[in-house]
């Protein structure tokens, strides 16, 4: 087969890295992928808001299957185009990744199917938004509705905290993604994601994991990307992952469905936990970054067969097989992140570092006259196995430390809830 990867982060590093060992791959390209890619298959220069350009691409190339990383091309339509032009894509239609595109949109399901999740507010002016907040009282949570690259979401412990962040959305700060707003209800527990591979009626579980949002040890400082994360999610047992199936992501399914929006690729719910009753915190439509990372080092599967099954609309015969190792990555990312950073900072000392048990995936990076250069904010996920939580954290955190980046840094505590569990 020949198959296109679409994206440029660790979640495509870890997805080619994966494909790459398919029996089933004749040739992999990669758009526009990273300075860890290269060796992994073809990098081709593609404009993905061109849809026109991307469809004649595949046709040139006799692609086979097409699997769109990110959440933005999704939304944008790119998979509708695609299958238009009868090109197998892995991810879900325009319409259907509005759970992502839109909070709103998935709160309006959650109302319809009766799904578990906070209560909240939709505005669309400033003077409403802070009125439901003085209202309500803090903590509150504040989303932009839209897209915002993962840092549209505030976390206010206090009133003034939370009505800067409404005036931070309405005056721009995350541009048309924050034109309107979701004001929630603060939901206390321990969260996690579970994963859903999904072909527009069914889902089959593809694992659990939890990350660090936060920039700072001890989960502190301003939301980000994703600093780390590590795979299984303990605090999701197997009761509570049949709660999930049943009363959050079946219903979701159904719902879509009804709606005449049916959806297939990656279901990502983002769970909050307490008392043994998880609630839904929101969806996202691809894989996490950097959740797929460790998701890729523990799936034992062929990974091809069960996105193509995915993208041709039937998985009844798929299963995933997953390895009992704990993995866990570390996110090292550019000093400044998620604030204002440098670009173009050398990082050397990652040659020879990987193995079967270790694996560094690259995101913001690209590579110049042999040099890596880091390029983004999160720029490298160095990821492990181990048969514990704490191996795994020893032997990502001991690969850490033969990197050679001084531009870098890194939270020092990733894993730290599984690891107290297991002491």
């Amino acid at each position: 087969m020949n198959i296109l990867l679409i994206g440029s982060g660790g979640r495509e590093h870890a997805l080619a890295w994966k494909i790459a060992q398919s029996p089933l791959l004749t040739k992999l390209f990669i758009a526009p992928g990273n300075g860890g890619t290269g060796k992994l298959g073809e990098h081709v220069v593609l404009d993905v808001e061109d849809h026109a350009a991307v469809v004649s691409f595949c046709q040139l190339m006799a692609i086979d299957l097409v699997i769109i990383g990110p959440e933005a091309p999704l939304v944008a339509g790119l998979a509708d185009d695609l299958q238009k032009s009868g090109i197998k894509v892995f991810g879900p239609s325009a319409a259907a990744a509005q759970l992502e595109g839109s909070k709103q949109y998935t709160k309006a399901l959650c109302d319809r199917k009766n799904i578990p999740t906070a209560a909240y507010g939709h505005f669309t002016n400033a003077t409403d938004a802070r009125a439901y907040i003085e209202a309500q009282g803090a903590p509150i949570v504040i989303k932009a509705d839209g897209l915002a690259a993962g840092k549209g979401v505030t976390v206010a412990m206090n009133l003034e905290d939370s009505l800067t962040a409404i005036d931070e959305c309405f005056d721009g700060a995350f541009g048309d993604a924050g034109a309107e707003v979701v004001v929630e209800e603060f939901l206390s527990g321990e969260e996690a994601s579970m994963f859903f591979l999904c072909d527009g009626t069914t889902a089959l579980p593809f694992g659990t994991a939890q990350d660090h949002k936060r920039v700072g040890d001890g989960d502190t400082g301003p939301n980000t990307g994703g600093m780390g994360a590590y795979s299984p999610a303990p605090v999701l047992t197997n009761a509570l992952q049949d709660r999930v199936m049943q009363d959050i992501v079946m219903p979701t399914l159904k719902g879509m469905a009804e709606a005449g929006t049916p959806f297939s690729g990656v279901l990502y719910a983002g769970l909050m936990i307490d008392d043994d009753r998880p609630k839904l915190i929101e969806y996202n439509v691809r894989f996490g970054d950097p959740e797929c990372q460790v998701l890729m080092m523990r799936l034992e599967s062929d990974l091809v067969p069960i996105l193509l099954a995915s993208a041709e609309g039937d998985l009844s015969d798929q299963a995933a097989e997953w390895s009992n190792d704990f993995a866990l990555t570390v996110v090292m990312a550019t000093d400044g992140y998620p604030g204002p950073y440098e670009k173009g900072s050398v990082i050397k000392g990652l040659d020879g570092i990987s193995d079967k048990m270790i694996q560094t995936f690259h995101a913001g990076t690209e590579v110049q006259n042999g040099a890596t250069h880091a390029i983004g904010g999160r720029v490298l996920c160095v990821t492990s196995k181990g048969k514990t939580a704490g191996e795994a954290q020893r032997n990502a955190y001991a690969t850490v430390n033969q990197i050679d980046w001084p531009d870098g840094f890194w939270r020092t505590d990733i894993g730290h809830r599984a690891v107290e569990r297991e002491a």
